[in-house]
């Protein structure tokens, strides 16, 4: 009587602990994502510039096309511009503008970027025959910083005049009055 239900016990225990449902992972290519471009922040932070830029290339493979791809095209722009490639930087930046042209720290970084590339003239002439709202935009912050600040000033204010739903509006108007101010 005893063995058995020692047997009994024993077998009972080995059946309630021994047996566990196998967890499910669920990718979710999003998350995921997101994940991936906050590790190639935290590597970013402390100067790990090689892992941040896989980083951040992995969250764009695992995003691509969307407006957070913008977000991870733009970090791994800063990130080449940091450390000096801003012919690759260019390229992030660019495409960042083109899966949401609506953040205008995206403009910013592209037009530091024609600086440091020595070709702000040529994009000057190349955006000054266009009408797209988002060409106008870049072609008055490269006038800013070239000198022609007047001439910026007044092409950016008249798009936030003639666009003033345009979200990208408060942004233009929060830097034109940091421009003006320095100019006091």
């Amino acid at each position: 009587m005893k063995t058995s239900l020692l047997i009994l016990l024993i077998l009972i225990l080995i059946l309630s602990c021994g047996y566990r449902k196998p967890h499910k992972y669920t990718i979710d290519a999003g998350k995921d994502a997101f994940l991936h471009n906050n590790i190639g922040l935290n590597y970013l932070q402390d100067r790990i510039y090689y892992a941040a830029i896989q980083e951040f290339k992995i969250a764009i493979q695992l995003s691509p096309n969307t407006q957070s791809t913008a977000i991870f095209k733009n970090n791994l722009g800063e990130t080449y511009t940091f450390i000096g490639y801003p012919d690759m930087a260019k390229i992030c930046f660019e495409d960042a503008i083109k899966l949401y042209g609506l953040n205008f720290k995206y403009y910013l970084n592209l037009a530091d970027c024609y600086e440091q590339l020595g070709i702000t003239q040529s994009k000057i002439e190349e955006y000054e025959s266009s009408i797209n709202v988002f060409d106008r935009i870049l072609l008055g912050i490269l006038y800013i910083k070239t000198g022609q600040t007047r001439k910026g000033v007044i092409l950016l204010d008249e798009l936030c005049q003639n666009e003033p739903d345009l979200l990208i509006a408060p942004a233009i108007k929060q830097y034109l009055k940091e421009v003006t101010k320095e100019l006091q």
